[in-house]
């Protein structure tokens, strides 16, 4: 029987990783095309948290809790609070945007936000790649939102504004994490953000009175989607960077807007427009392009 290379082993995982946050976009669509806000958010977060936490407690990485310092559990409470705050614009997003592959592709706009951030708050430096992708990748998302018109308030498909809240606060978040953190694994990371997520919706829905009582039937949908997304994403991207570098992963995760696009039309039956799709395929190549410059820019300092 013939071995997988580390590098097909990298890229196996990649693509696992690809579907599982591609399927993230189809379930919490379904789901939330049933339920409120808050309904889903506590019970798809209170399913993946106890799948993450689960997997932390077989392999040990909560230990690392032991050691934590004062500075530690800040990083924690501000990682907290800027992933609640994108969580909830992410899937308002979804509930409101009716094809959620428009989201997904306009969701490459994070590494331009990353790439702007960096700039003015770390003062990195940067080449013409990675601007000519930053303008090629804001021209797709002015193509996908784009709907008509020539007033503000009539020239962008709604649920626009949460993609850009949620993709700026990731992007805040993403400085926040290189910068201070250097020893947080992903899975305690990932644990974290889901407390303070859960917490909230449930807060939300004790004040509220909306009730926690959501369709039996979607039960499935739950535990498949929790699966697959907060859990099966964080661990297979985790084993991809075992084998193959960031910036590979990172040009196949551009191209998840393809495979939710594929997902919304067999369980929606829609599908974007051509102008959305001509975006959308700007957008994949515009991220590409400067998670390129950026990788070329680390290999002419070396």
């Amino acid at each position: 029987m013939t071995r997988l290379s580390d590098t097909a082993k990298g890229y196996f995982f990649t693509f696992v990783s690809v579907l599982a946050v591609s399927s993230v976009y189809i379930f919490s669509k379904f789901i939330l095309n049933r339920v409120s806000l808050p309904q889903f958010g506590f019970w798809w977060f209170l399913a993946g948290g106890m799948y993450i936490t689960l997997y932390g407690l077989a392999r040990g990485s909560f230990r690392i809790y032991r050691s934590f310092g004062r500075k530690d559990y800040l990083i924690l409470l501000a990682n907290g609070l800027l992933e609640l705050t994108a969580t909830y614009f992410f899937y308002k997003a979804i509930q409101t945007v009716p094809n959620p592959s428009l989201v997904s592709f306009m969701g490459n706009l994070s590494p331009v936000f990353v790439f702007v951030l960096g700039t003015l708050l770390l003062h990195e430096r940067f080449n013409k790649v990675e601007i000519l992708g930053a303008l090629i990748t804001l021209a797709g998302a002015f193509m996908i939102s784009y709907k008509g018109g020539i007033r503000l308030q009539d020239m962008f498909i709604h649920g626009s504004q949460y993609v850009l809240l949620f993709v700026s606060i990731f992007a805040v978040n993403s400085i926040l994490l290189k910068t201070y953190v250097r020893r947080l694994s992903p899975v305690v990371l990932t644990v974290n953000r889901i407390i303070f997520i859960l917490v909230f919706f449930g807060i939300w829905l004790w004040v509220s009175g909306r009730g926690f009582a959501v369709p039996r039937d979607l039960w499935i949908y739950y535990a498949i989607g929790a699966f697959l997304g907060p859990f099966l994403t964080v661990i297979s991207a985790l084993t991809a960077l075992k084998y193959i570098e960031v910036s590979k992963k990172s040009i196949l995760g551009t191209t998840k807007g393809l495979f939710v696009m594929l997902g919304a039309y067999l369980v929606f039956h829609r599908l974007p427009t051509g102008l959305q799709i001509l975006g959308g395929l700007l957008s994949i190549i515009g991220a590409v392009m400067i998670i390129l410059g950026r990788k070329r820019l680390k290999i002419s300092k070396e």
